[in-house]
């Protein structure tokens, strides 16, 4: 009988503490749904809009400057590849004309192309033929080099762009920050004694900083990501010049290609 009493005792202390912790934490939680806080659903209200309107004018620029992110990123995005700046089926043409040495079939593939390696052929074989009867590599390889650099810094602009909003934006957010803070303590000199006095200001404050970095952190991103995409297109742009320069001026494979095949 001792034994069966010192079993179930704990277990009856052990419910009647469980219905105790039970009564204890549905009092709070029972008047908590009854009387919901009226901030909060005024919050869950919000739109959009609304939050937008909160942020104050300095919204306006914040979204301008997230539409150029956006509007700059597409372009890169469609003008920074490897299938727009050096497509593989002109490349392979270009190898056959030059080692044919046919010029003129080269120059016509290049017309019907806008990609930066039918730029870099065309004006580096139209600059040499002007006023010369020999094309020498030398010659050939310092106008290629030329128009790369200028297709290089051609797309440089537009990646450098990406870094020059990444910078702007926080700025924009900083100053929507300084706008909010001095409309609350505007109104503290006013004798506002309430939070609810302040909370608009707070929210401008607050609002325009986290605008700004939802802008900034993308464009810093992809200002990276392009960078580092357009170094590496150019670097192959160059050895892909390099190897059809060598190939219009010696009329055989160069040796990187009988190394590949």
């Amino acid at each position: 009988m001792k034994s069966l009493y010192s079993i179930i005792r704990p277990i009856v202390v052990a419910i009647a503490l469980f219905a105790v912790a039970i009564a204890i934490t549905s009092r709070p939680a029972s008047a908590q749904e009854t009387n919901p806080p009226p901030v909060a659903a005024k919050v869950e209200n919000e739109s959009l809009l609304d939050v937008y309107q909160k942020g104050g004018w300095i919204m306006h620029f914040i979204a301008v400057s997230s539409v150029g992110v956006i509007a700059i990123i597409s372009f890169c995005a469609m003008k920074i590849s490897r299938k727009a700046m050096l497509p593989s089926g002109l490349e392979k043409s270009l190898t056959i004309a030059f080692a044919n040495q046919d010029v003129s079939s080269a120059l016509k593939l290049c017309e019907g192309s806008e990609s930066s390696l039918s730029h870099v052929v065309r004006e580096t074989f139209t600059k040499a033929a002007a006023g010369v009867s020999v094309y020498s590599k030398a010659d050939l390889e310092a106008v290629a080099a030329e128009t790369i650099f200028h297709e290089e810094t051609k797309y440089m602009l537009w990646v450098n762009m990406l870094n020059a909003l990444a910078a702007i934006a926080p700025m924009m957010g900083l100053l929507g920050t300084v706008s909010g803070m001095i409309g609350s303590f505007d109104q503290l000199a006013a004798g506002a004694s309430k939070p609810s006095d302040f909370a608009g200001g707070i929210g401008e404050a607050m609002i325009t900083t986290a605008a700004a970095l939802i802008v900034a952190i993308p464009s810093m991103l992809a200002y990276f990501v392009f960078k580092n995409m357009l170094q590496s297109l150019i670097s192959q742009l160059a050895h892909s010049s390099s190897n059809l320069i060598s190939r219009f001026v010696t009329g055989i494979e160069p040796e990187s290609d009988h190394a590949e095949a």
